[in-house]
């Protein structure tokens, strides 16, 4: 792809073309998996063969094989075709996706589960997008697949219930077979292929990297926020879904309660965000979202039979956890150096898939053996132990990533771009690969003067 060294440039058809696709092929994968968030233990708890520890291990099972593959996955995609490597991945979705659909046990449903998880292609996808797209554009790129993300659990959490009632888990699994087969013909003829593959340190895992990244506390401590919040998410949903029926809600009517709540608690969160982001108080307002999570749960603990109780703290719980999952991202993406965020994103969505697992084999246990009150009593104390961990962040820099290509400097040159780029104000940091070619800036987007920039990359095409 032509570089465009201009950083207040447009998107290039092309790049559009690619983000648009890939961002439909994420949505369409997950928008099947968040659908079964709030069916997956009502009907499985019928299912021969079930026990809560079963359910809770189906809710979860997903999460193990997607921790143990996605790295691999990605970093295979380095050495063989990209689209070969995702096309791999959704196909064994569909076959996880129709092992489930044709069981007529737990058993079953548990074991396509886990093949579904071994369908890890986010990695590929991001690196793909990497391919496709010029360094001052990735950002860019990367939000709107995170766009699309959230706009699938929306949009799944609330016809997740209304398919499963016209169609039964089954129905809600051959159509996730559906969607993921829809994805395929799309990586293949409406993806454009990438000139060249090559490694990119923003959007991709590498290895060499991890000890520098796992010696970050703070990024370990958003890690392990992820790995909290993901781990509430699913042990509450294994028993949510029952608690609203056994409170006289029947399970097709379930929509009538998530949409409402999706919608009005993200209207709710806007200017919390605005405040983080613009008015530069993310921390404050992250502890406060953490603190919401845990009221949440004190309130499911003591109000689970009632069914106004149960809506007035899952409206909470969506509340806080729309918030952390919009902020947890944006705080990786400001606490990474700008080269070590593809490896920092990987152990991070790493750890999220792990609390995905241990959230449905926690509360399908602790459901069995002590009740749903033990439930909500865990994820209250996951979340406080969350905050505690959280209370002694460091206020986080606000500043963005900037990718600049090397492709017209000559290596003679380097040490004195960088220099001047050093000298720029807003430009915060700067890291050079010339075996990329590309610099990786850290920049202050309230003092950057993007035309003084764009002078200074002219002066050096």
């Amino acid at each position: 792809m032509t570089q465009v060294q201009d950083i207040t440039s447009p998107m290039t058809a092309l790049e559009k073309r690619a983000t648009a696709s890939l961002a439909s092929i994420y949505a369409l994968r997950m928008l099947g998996l968040f659908m079964l968030l709030p069916v997956l233990s009502l009907f499985t708890e019928q299912m021969p063969g079930a026990t809560p520890q079963l359910v809770g291990l189906t809710m979860g099972s997903y999460g193990l094989s997607q921790a143990i593959l996605q790295i691999p996955f990605g970093l295979i995609s380095d050495r063989l075709n990209r689209k070969t490597v995702i096309v791999g991945g959704l196909i064994l979705f569909v076959i996880g996706s129709v092992a489930a659909a044709l069981a007529t046990d737990i058993y079953g449903v548990l074991l396509g589960r886990a093949i579904q998880g071994c369908g890890a292609v986010s990695a590929a996808v991001m690196a793909l997008l990497a391919d496709l797209t010029q360094e001052v554009h990735r950002t860019k790129a990367m939000a709107v697949i995170g766009g699309s993300i959230a706009l699938s659990f929306g949009v799944a959490m609330t016809t997740g219930p209304i398919i499963a009632q016209y169609f039964g888990l089954g129905g809600i699994f051959w159509l996730i077979a559906l969607l993921a087969s829809l994805a395929i013909p799309m990586v293949l003829f409406v993806v454009p292929n990438p000139g060249r593959v090559k490694i990119h340190r923003d959007a991709e895992y590498i290895p060499t990297e991890v000890g520098s990244v796992i010696a970050n506390k703070e990024l370990l401590r958003l890690n392990y926020g992820i790995f909290a919040l993901h781990l509430i998410l699913m042990a509450s949903f294994v028993v949510v879904p029952l608690r609203l029926r056994d409170a006289g809600l029947d399970s097709g009517q379930h929509w009538l309660v998530y949409l409402p709540i999706l919608v009005t608690s993200m209207a709710a969160i806007i200017p919390f965000i605005i405040v983080a982001e613009k008015k530069r108080r993310m921390k404050p307002v992250f502890l406060a979202a953490i603190g919401v999570i845990i009221l949440a749960n004190i309130g499911l603990l003591l109000l689970n039979k009632q069914l106004a109780g149960l809506i007035a703290c899952l409206w909470l719980f969506f509340g806080g956890f729309n918030l952390l999952e919009a902020t947890l991202p944006s705080l990786i993406s400001k606490t990474a150096p700008g080269d070590l965020k593809g490896t920092a994103m990987g152990i991070y969505s790493s750890a999220q898939f792990i609390g995905a697992f241990l959230g449905g084999a926690s509360g399908g246990w602790l459901y069995g053996a002590y009740g749903p009150e033990a439930v909500f009593a865990f994820s209250a104390a996951v979340a406080a132990s969350w905050l505690l961990v959280a209370c002694f962040m460091r206020p986080p820099r606000y500043w963005a990533n900037l990718l600049l290509s090397l492709q017209n400097i000559r290596p003679e040159q380097l040490e004195a771009f960088s220099a001047e780029l050093l000298a720029e104000p807003g430009v915060e940091e700067v890291r050079l690969h010339p075996e990329e070619n590309t610099a990786y800036l850290k920049v202050d987007s309230h003092s950057l003067d993007k035309a003084a920039l764009n002078q200074l990359l002219n002066r050096w095409q």
